[in-house]
């Protein structure tokens, strides 16, 4: 069976009681940016990618102790946060990595470095298809 991860499933209520916060939290973290649920009859629906993403903000609040601004900023440095099919990132800690960017969609994982790569088209799987296209 063939899953979507960014296909919405599911209310707020679940993922409140998911995540272990209120669900004022989350129409907050929305209010603010951080997540964009599909709405559905003005009913607000999360996928797979939107639970990923919410447990990474929750993990950068309640553990890193950052506050809503640190948190777009630190977001602002994924340019995958808000990309439909993200394949992930590296689990290998050599090659183009940043151990210190964790990747938001897969634990233990860590995203590319594109800032410090000259030819970011050739590493990143997310970014190649884009260059090749405006080539």
């Amino acid at each position: 069976m063939f899953c979507n991860d960014d296909q919405p499933m599911f209310n707020i209520g679940v993922i409140a009681e998911l995540l272990k916060v209120h669900p004022e939290t989350l129409r907050i973290w929305e209010k603010h940016g951080l997540v964009e649920p599909s709405r559905r009859n003005k009913q607000r629906l999360y996928s797979n990618n939107d639970v990923k993403r919410l447990q990474f903000i929750h993990y950068l609040i309640n553990d890193k102790g950052l506050n809503i601004a640190g948190v777009l900023q630190i977001i602002s440095m994924y340019p995958c946060w808000t990309t439909k099919h993200c394949p992930g990132a590296n689990s290998s800690r050599e090659g183009n990595v940043n151990v210190n960017k964790p990747c938001w969609k897969e634990q233990g994982t860590f995203c590319f470095i594109l800032e410090d790569i000259t030819d970011h088209c050739s590493v990143c799987p997310h970014y190649k298809n884009d260059c090749q296209l405006n080539s």
